[in-house]
């Protein structure tokens, strides 16, 4: 790493800066907010745990398409088939293996839902690769373009997808371990929702080590603000992009996977009914910012279980006012990335 560091040219390296802090404050900031409204202090322990469980599972997804749009410039308005393609074939996955997701072994149970995330994620990551060298690859740099034939590639994905499990939702039960909450006090907090808040734990350490205490993590800042130069450093940077396509696809997989179980059923259109909360968490974030997507999703996550309960009529529209607050106070996001 200190080789490629000392050979990038300095116009390469991210400025060091005082973090800020201020949008990390908004998530305990709302939860505070909401706790006098609630009125009840296990009430809002169990909603505040299922909102940071949504979040989580929502940054993993929205994860995938800020790193694309951040790292490659590309608009991808397909990235919902990636994330009903993962809950599908996690679907069929878990099926197959439904005596170890009926078994009361929390091991068992995991040893189910772990490799039904795996071969999502991989599934996922493959047709990620089809869909950019087909699909993508010719409009590198069209954004207009990028819409268009990304929104058509979802369509005919959403399409397939029906070919091969039908049209009709298919339920998908958490495994047997997985069911039930951990009683806190007077509080209930659902077991799978621990589970997911840990996942996207992991999800987002991994992402912000590889970016940022990698060589590859290096190439890739590196290639964003200056191609040309590290290009003629000897450094292939389409294919690094091609396998960072593939990686945002992998995970849109895995959320895909969690967010079935968080449904507990799939169908065909649930990757572009979540498209609207994704854009949403990336725009609050700002475009390209793996850390705002995380605080990002957190705060939609809590909005939505807090206003669900506060003001049903409201939930529908309280993302999008958030989204709105946001911008009004930072236009270019909670954690803009610098030389767009």
């Amino acid at each position: 790493m200190s080789t490629v560091s000392a050979t990038l040219p300095a116009s390469t390296a991210v400025p060091k800066a005082s973090f800020d802090w201020l949008p990390l404050a908004l998530v305990p900031a709302l939860a505070l907010l909401a706790w006098p409204f609630i009125g009840s202090s296990p009430t809002w322990l169990t909603l505040t745990v299922a909102g940071l469980a949504m979040g989580m599972i929502i940054f993993i997804i929205a994860s995938g398409l800020t790193l694309v749009f951040g790292l490659m410039d590309v608009l991808n308005f397909g990235h919902g088939v990636f994330i009903a393609l993962g809950a599908f074939v996690a679907t069929s996955v878990l099926g197959w293996m439904a005596d170890w997701t009926a078994s009361d072994s929390l091991w068992r149970n995991l040893g189910a839902v772990f490799p039904a995330m795996a071969v999502a994620m991989t599934v996922a990551g493959a047709v990620g690769w089809a869909f950019e060298r087909v699909l993508v690859r010719p409009v590198y740099g069209q954004h207009l373009k990028q819409i268009l034939i990304t929104m058509g590639g979802m369509i005919i994905g959403e399409e397939l997808i029906k070919v091969v499990w039908g049209p009709d939702m298919i339920p998908l039960p958490l495994p047997a371990a997985l069911r039930g909450a951990l009683i806190f006090g007077d509080a209930a907090v659902e077991k799978f929702r621990l589970f997911a808040v840990v996942i996207g734990a992991v999800v987002l350490v991994a992402m912000l080590f590889t970016l940022n205490r990698t060589k590859l993590g290096l190439l890739i800042r590196a290639g964003v603000q200056d191609r040309e130069m590290v290009e003629s450093l000897g450094y292939r940077i389409r294919q690094l992009f091609v396998g960072v396509f593939v990686a945002g696809s992998a995970l849109a997989g895995i959320g895909g996977a969690l967010w079935g179980l968080y449904q507990q059923g799939v169908v065909p259109q649930m990757g572009a009914r979540v498209n609207v909360l994704i854009f949403i968490v990336i725009i609050i974030g700002g475009l390209g910012s793996t850390l705002g997507c995380f605080v990002g999703a957190l705060l939609v996550g809590l909005m939505a279980n807090y206003t669900g309960f506060l003001a049903p009529k409201v939930a529908m529209f309280s993302n999008i006012g958030l989204m709105v607050a946001v911008l009004l106070w930072r236009p270019q996001g909670l954690y803009p990335v610098a030389n767009r």
